[in-house]
């Protein structure tokens, strides 16, 4: 998605123009998460670039997408340029970190005495 949004949209409100440019994104993302994804790859990723009005471009991460976009409304810019690519990749899993649970009752009673120690 490669897009110019206007923010200021005679009879509307921009409360209401930035709710549906909203609204378009999280459908524009969830359709590219849901198409299949190639045989070595198990994740999509997205590659975002954000400029307000006439300014170039700047790299973003995906989960500042929507504040950008409320930065350009509080700034009362006209339009901003908005641009998602979706990319698969594969991504490692991560460590498992151990539970509470199968933690061994002999690593609970060294890390008893290692704090009582500090203390």
């Amino acid at each position: 998605m490669k897009k110019t949004f206007k923010l200021q949209v005679e009879n509307k409100k921009t409360e209401r123009v930035v709710e549906s440019i909203k609204n378009e994104i999280r459908k524009y993302i969830k359709r590219e998460q849901r198409k299949a994804l190639p045989a070595d790859k198990n994740y999509w990723f997205f590659d975002c670039k954000f400029a307000k009005a006439n300014e170039t471009p700047v790299e973003i991460p995906l989960s500042h997408v929507i504040k950008s976009i409320d930065l350009a409304a509080a700034d009362n810019c006209e339009t901003f340029y908005l641009e998602i690519i979706a990319r698969a990749e594969f991504r490692k899993e991560k460590q498992r970190v151990q539970s509470l649970d199968e933690t061994s009752s002999e690593e609970l009673e060294i890390s008893e005495e290692i704090n009582e120690e500090d203390i």
